[in-house]
């Protein structure tokens, strides 16, 4: 049960560090937010960093260019959260590995 939880922690923790950090992307390289693909990462994204939002403010560089500084601290902690998540899981013990005591049989 615990090996199907660590599946699930790893997958949500993938696909939030990849959405975030396309998101990251996007913004330092000015994409077009007017395009389908750019588009939905931002709202898929801003639905992940709804808990980080306002805590960092994003920094402009000299050229212009974004880096969103809070969607990087998101990353960081969705890994630390997913890290503890799946040790937490380790303790809970295999159903599997645990042995059973063998019932003897009277002849």
């Amino acid at each position: 049960m615990s090996y199907i939880l660590s599946g699930i922690v790893n997958l949500f923790v993938g696909i939030a560090t990849v959405i975030l950090g396309l998101r990251v992307f996007f913004r330092l390289f000015s994409a077009n937010g007017s395009n389908d693909f750019v588009s939905w990462i931002y709202n898929t994204s801003d639905t992940l960093m709804s808990p980080f939002r306002g805590i960092f403010p994003p920094a402009t560089l000299e050229n212009g260019t974004v880096l969103d500084v809070s969607a990087i601290f998101a990353i960081i902690m969705y890994l630390v959260f997913g890290a503890v998540l799946l040790g937490l899981l380790s303790l809970i013990p295999d159903p599997r590995s645990v042995e059973r005591p063998k019932i003897r049989r009277r002849k």
